[in-house]
């Protein structure tokens, strides 16, 4: 795994100077964490005052709240794609599961944001390309596994990120019955 993924960040690049930078890191720290929580209506006014600036420091790095919403995804997208690099010396099986697990993880708690994406209906550009970085980034996990004979072969990435992002969806009837089932799942992408 040795190409880097490319960013698919909007027009936005990060400031430069010091103080910029901090208020910019603050504000998507902020709106990641308004974002995550159940009220994914937070307003920019709140997530300003949550991140300690004023109003006018929000718009002057996010001119929009769609703007704001993106870069709150790419930069979480980015580091999912990243932890992919993070488990490409584990043994197949173990990149992959751990990998998946991440996603798990990651889609589970990025429903509220996704939502907020498609307000508009319309999947938006930086969507699809951040879509594009995820399988830039795990699908060479699967392959290495499948290659290593640890997971079927009539299995695709796309169909492994559905099954993986339905089970994030299920609400749980019991205390760890989505890790069982994603454990069971896991099994089911050994070979026969």
């Amino acid at each position: 795994m040795s190409t880097t993924p490319t960013s698919p960040r909007p027009q936005l690049a990060r400031p430069k100077r010091a103080d910029a930078r901090r208020n910019y890191e603050k504000l998507l720290a902020a709106a990641r964490a308004a974002f995550t929580e159940a009220d994914e209506a937070a307003s920019l006014e709140d997530i300003a005052r949550r991140a300690g600036v004023g109003i006018g420091t929000l718009y002057r790095h996010f001119p929009t709240r769609q703007v704001l919403i993106e870069a709150v995804y790419v930069d979480e997208v980015e580091a999912l794609a990243r932890s992919a690099q993070d488990v490409a010396d584990l043994p197949p099986w173990d990149a992959l599961a751990t990998w998946l697990r991440r996603f798990l993880d990651y889609v589970a708690t990025k429903q509220a944001l996704i939502n907020e994406l498609f307000a508009e209906g319309a999947e938006s550009s930086v969507f699809k390309a951040c879509r594009a970085m995820m399988y830039e980034a795990g699908e060479p996990l699967l392959e290495r596994a499948q290659a290593a004979d640890v997971v079927r072969s009539d299995v695709g990435f796309n169909d492994v990120i559905h099954l993986v992002a339905g089970i994030s969806k299920l609400t749980p009837a019991e205390p760890g019955q989505t890790e069982r089932i994603f454990e069971i799942a896991l099994d089911g992408l050994r070979p026969r």
